[in-house]
């Protein structure tokens, strides 16, 4: 299996620890829907079919923040199977909150960092799709380096796509959509379905916050590329 280098103790991650508060609805999904929803990370690849029960397309989506739209596309797409990838335990808790109120069968979270998820739980060529909305943009120029789309994981990200999948990125920060667009075109796996930028596929939910921003003038940039 292909890998990027693991991270050391002290290595600049892509994301941080944040002190969120749990309410209680997420606290009482986390202890209830916990066990069967949300998978360990393992150093072994993850057995899909097992996990769901069947056999159907996998997306990975990476930091799912909330949830909100996660559970939105899983409702929408019952023949997908969808593993969502979160490190903060409130977002991972309003999730389960959805996925116990909607009945979603479809959906798995993985409480971990990305990197060592994709290196180490995620098979190569096993994935339909990866979505990736609104990362940390980092925008202080001396953060950029914590960005998470970079040449490296950029080629790990496409190394796990099967040929003909697809990568969907997102962001509302314009120099970051640039850095991105830069970096996924020049990975030799990944081909741009766009001469740029795309117009939002219709699975990726208009969420509030977003909403709320393109009313006030600011811009988003989707990103889908395909694995050849």
């Amino acid at each position: 299996m292909d890998e990027l280098p693991q991270p050391r103790s002290n290595a600049v991650r892509s994301f941080v620890r944040r002190a969120g508060r749990i309410g209680p609805g997420q606290q009482r999904a986390l202890d209830q829907l916990g066990p069967r929803f949300v998978l360990p990370f393992t150093g072994a690849p993850l057995d899909a079919q097992a996990v769901f029960g069947r056999c159907a397309p996998l997306v990975l989506e990476i930091g799912f923040g909330m949830g909100d739209a996660t559970a939105q596309v899983a409702a929408a797409q019952p023949d997908t199977d969808f593993i969502g990838v979160e490190v903060h335990p409130p977002g991972v808790g309003a999730l389960l909150k959805r996925i116990g109120e909607a009945g979603l069968g479809n959906l798995r979270i993985v409480q971990h960092d990305a990197v060592e998820v994709l290196n180490r739980m995620i098979a190569p060529a096993s994935l339909a799709g990866v979505h990736l909305w609104f990362p940390d943009p980092w925008p202080k120029k001396r953060h950029h380096k914590r960005r998470l789309v970079q040449p490296d994981f950029a080629a790990l990200l496409a190394a796990r796509i099967a040929p003909g999948g697809y990568l969907h990125a997102a962001t509302d920060w314009q120099d970051y959509a640039e850095q991105m667009l830069a970096v996924l075109s020049a990975e030799p796996l990944l081909a741009n379905t766009a001469p740029g930028f795309a117009p939002r596929p219709p699975r990726r939910p208009l969420t509030k916050f977003e909403q709320r921003g393109l009313k006030l003038g600011h811009g988003v940039w989707d990103l889908l590329f395909t694995r050849v």
